[in-house]
């Protein structure tokens, strides 16, 4: 089952029908930190970004390893 998105304020339903302004959102993904599905692959849920303990200096970017990011900070 593809989910819908609405593509005025970024609900995701499984119809169309239950969206203001619906389109098919695409590829659905499973997150691994909170288990329901998504339309998006860099989904951030309250588990996944609690388990964040750097960023990087340079974009931004919030990772669970510092390997992950060019430039590693730890979030403190």
């Amino acid at each position: 089952m593809t989910p819908y998105v609405c593509k005025s304020c970024g609900a995701v339903a499984p119809e169309g029908g239950h969206l203001c302004d619906p389109t098919d959102s695409g590829k659905e993904y499973a997150c691994g930190h909170c288990g329901i599905q998504v339309s998006h692959v860099k989904h951030v849920c309250k588990p996944k970004a609690e388990a964040f303990k750097y960023f990087c200096e340079g974009c931004g970017r919030p990772s669970v390893g510092k390997d992950e990011v060019c430039k590693p900070k730890p979030i403190e």
